[in-house]
């Protein structure tokens, strides 16, 4: 059974059309890169997926598992196992990163997380990702840097085990040595938690470090061409106007 399938999808914020008609399915344990020039629509699918109110669906379907999310608010989303990533994290004053997971991790599940068993088990996965404990102390992204913004949004993912992470251009603002970090997070959750993976960016360079083995091309709110790597690898080569065109 394909984990995500959405069919037929129209979308629109406050009533203008930005997506017409899209079509993607993604099967457990896929890495799908969705690729395409600024207003093609990408981040507004993102938000459909996970439910963002002000984003109405006005045709098409969604579904996670075989079963329509529609009617789902975003946290019901989230407990199925969806994840969004935010291309721009927001800062909370006051709240400490860990405090920040320990009440997301219980939100999830619906019941208290004992402090203690939570604080050992974050260390450990915060030292898998080579974070160090002092960052769990500090506010949620007050401060942060671009990478140290994009490396928190991955330990969520680690904490809260998606079955599909959305992420939105993870890469936004980072330079090379944070962008192979935070690859090599998410490449981590990919191989040891069965992540499933739909990687929304405007350029080839990420996925050099998290190879997808699926590329979609999006233009005027719709997929116009899927492919494997080498698809990533011709846009980088020649632009969005042979997309155009074509």
């Amino acid at each position: 059974m394909p984990l995500l399938e959405i069919e037929a999808l129209h979308v629109e914020i406050e009533g203008k059309k930005i997506i017409n008609g899209l079509d993607l399915t993604i099967n457990p344990l896929e890495v799908h890169a969705l690729m395409g020039p600024n207003g093609s629509g990408k981040s507004t699918l993102s938000y459909a997926i996970m439910g963002h109110p002000r984003y109405k669906v006005t045709g098409g379907d969604i579904r996670f598992n075989g079963a329509s999310i529609l009617h789902m608010p975003v946290d019901e989303r989230a407990r199925l196992g969806i994840f969004l990533g935010f291309q721009y994290p927001m800062e909370v004053s006051g709240v400490s990163v860990e405090n920040f997971l320990r009440t997301a991790a219980e939100a999830k599940e619906r019941k208290d997380v004992p402090i203690l068993a939570f604080h050992r088990a974050l260390l450990k996965r915060a030292e898998a990702m080579s974070i160090p404990q002092s960052f769990l102390d500090r506010y949620l992204n007050e401060g942060f840097s671009g990478g140290e913004k994009k490396r928190n949004e991955v330990l969520q993912m680690a904490v809260l085990v998606p079955k599909l992470a959305v992420l939105d251009e993870i890469d936004s603002g980072l330079d090379i040595d944070a962008l192979r970090l935070v690859a090599e997070g998410v490449n981590r959750l990919i191989h040891e938690d069965r992540l499933s993976l739909l990687l929304i960016t405007h350029y080839q360079r990420v996925l050099e470090y998290i190879e997808p083995g699926f590329v979609h091309i999006m233009v005027g709110g719709r997929i116009v061409k899927s492919g494997g790597y080498e698809l990533a690898q011709q846009l980088d080569k020649m632009g969005y106007e042979w997309v155009r065109e074509a």
